[in-house]
């Protein structure tokens, strides 16, 4: 007997649906859901955390969203790092309560206190640091940021960036409060809580290969990987966090915002030591200035990283080409299939408004490893090449857009169906900190009777404490719930590093 059919279907077993499908059900008890991933495993993709820095990206040290102002001596724009910061301490509090009532109950597996540090080289750049934590630490969500010049104090905070170097201008900030995040272990943790629940169903090897409208939401056609056997699914709402394979099904949706829409993928590789007498005196996830011709794509950063129960050191990430949308089960044909007569003028006029990061990209795909060890001397001076190998990353598939007429938004977007019964992800970081935030986003926009009813909004309420708060300013007891969700995530027992 075929099972009825869910009121939710979330595509992808990542970090966005692991979030909408555990709010979804602590909301509303009553909804039945169903997963489905195309991979064997849970969160191996995008996810995985091999595959992304594991930074929680709070705004703390990350130099791209404060950037140097047009006009000097004018104060540093510290907007986009407070609204960063606000949406990652909604993932905390959510987090905080899924440890609490047994969603993810073992917090030590998927986060950690990690500090959170930013390192400049060169008077400008001294100079520029300065104003940014000066900016920054006028504003109460980094009033505990640090800031040094002084190169014994640099050394106490991070030994391996002094040892070595010559004499020259250096600085950074610190805040101890920072955090490495296992994305992929607490993704696995939330639909596992998810898939024992009444009315819910997680699948692995089972892929949506037709996604169309129906009369009463959509109908989707489901092929399970071992079998090749397909079944179709109808489902009110769907969810479409696929990573990579997110383009090609909203492309199949039909929707208006689909029109003209193009991928480009980008994939990535870490230069990674598992030597223990370096790993141990490195203390810190420690972000640069991006390349100047890198676009927003972020800068190089040398990171702690708790992973498989023991710390690693990764550096980077270095680009490279790719023409696959995903990194375990695309297929070379990605790219290619997705280009249609609607978006070739997207994908043209894109190149032709970015062909600086273009030639960026082709310069860090042809790279050599003694280039790559260089960049790394850049931050560590003594770094010795036996100690670091190169691994491949996961792809990150940036969208592009018809209506941004070739310019490049690098950042984390929701799209929706008008009337609201489909929403799906576009871009990369810094979306898994932020999951949270985006998943309330979606309920807010296609499940909002839920959060008028008396009961639905205490429950979020009880998720999110600042759901309903502006998010750029603190609440009266920010401290004080931020105490309470560092002692339930065990990150005032975890030791800094």
């Amino acid at each position: 007997m075929a099972s009825p059919d869910p009121d939710v279907l979330l595509i992808g077993g990542g970090i966005m649906s692991a979030h909408l499908g555990a709010m979804l059900k602590r909301l509303d008890p009553r909804l039945t859901i169903e997963v489905h991933e195309a991979a064997a495993e849970l969160a191996g993709e995008s996810s995985d955390g091999w595959n992304n820095a594991g930074t929680g990206h709070a705004g703390l040290c990350e130099l791209n969203y404060t950037p140097p102002p047009a006009v000097a001596g004018t104060p540093v724009d510290v907007t986009k790092a407070v609204e960063i910061f606000a949406r990652f301490e909604q993932s905390r509090q959510f987090w905080s309560y899924a440890v609490a009532h047994g969603l993810a109950p073992r917090p030590a597996d998927f986060i950690r206190a990690v500090p959170h540090l930013s390192f400049v080289r060169g008077e400008a750049s001294v100079a520029f640091l300065r104003a940014r934590h000066a900016a920054l630490a006028a504003h109460p969500f980094f009033r505990t940021m640090a800031f040094t010049a002084d190169r014994e104090v640099l050394r106490g905070w991070t030994p391996l960036l002094i040892e070595g170097r010559a004499a020259e201008p250096v600085a950074a900030t610190r805040v101890a409060a920072g955090t490495d995040v296992n994305f992929g272990e607490l993704s696995r943790q939330l639909l596992a809580w998810l898939a024992v629940q009444e009315g819910c169903r997680v699948f692995t090897g089972h892929r949506v290969t037709r996604l169309r409208r129906a009369a009463d939401g959509w109908e989707l056609v489901v092929r399970h990987a071992g079998s090749g056997e397909s079944r179709p699914v109808r489902a009110r709402f769907v969810f479409v966090g696929a990573g990579g394979g997110t383009i090609p099904l909203l492309q199949a949706a039909g929707l208006p915002v689909a029109r003209g829409l193009a991928a480009f993928p980008i994939a990535g590789q870490w230069l990674v030591c598992d030597n223990p007498a370096v790993v141990a005196r490195h203390f810190g996830k420690v972000y640069g200035p991006p390349p100047p011709d890198s676009g927003a794509l972020g800068g190089p950063h040398l990171d702690v990283r708790h992973l498989h129960g023991r710390r690693v050191l990764l550096f980077g990430p270095f680009a490279t080409w790719t023409t696959k949308f995903l990194h375990r089960t695309g297929r070379a044909t990605d790219l290619p299939a997705s280009i249609r007569p609607d978006n070739v003028g997207t994908l043209l006029r894109t190149g032709l408004h970015n062909r600086v990061l273009a030639r960026f990209l082709v310069q860090q795909a042809l790279q050599s490893m003694e280039s790559r060890l260089r960049a790394l001397r850049e931050f560590y001076p003594e770094a010795v090449a036996a100690d670091w190998r190169l691994v491949d990353a996961g792809i990150r598939v940036q969208a592009l857009k018809q209506a941004d007429a070739g310019r490049l938004s690098f950042g984390t977007e929701v799209v929706t169906a008008p009337d609201g019964t489909l929403a799906a992800l576009l871009g990369a970081s810094p979306g898994a900190s932020v999951s949270a935030n985006i998943a309330l986003q979606i309920i807010q926009t296609c499940f909002p009777d839920r959060l008028r009813t008396t009961g639905g909004h205490e429950r979020m309420k009880a998720m999110l404490p600042t759901f309903d708060f502006a998010l750029s300013q603190p609440s009266a007891d920010h401290a004080r719930h931020s105490a309470l969700i560092d002692d339930r995530l065990g990150l005032l027992s975890s030791g800094g590093a």
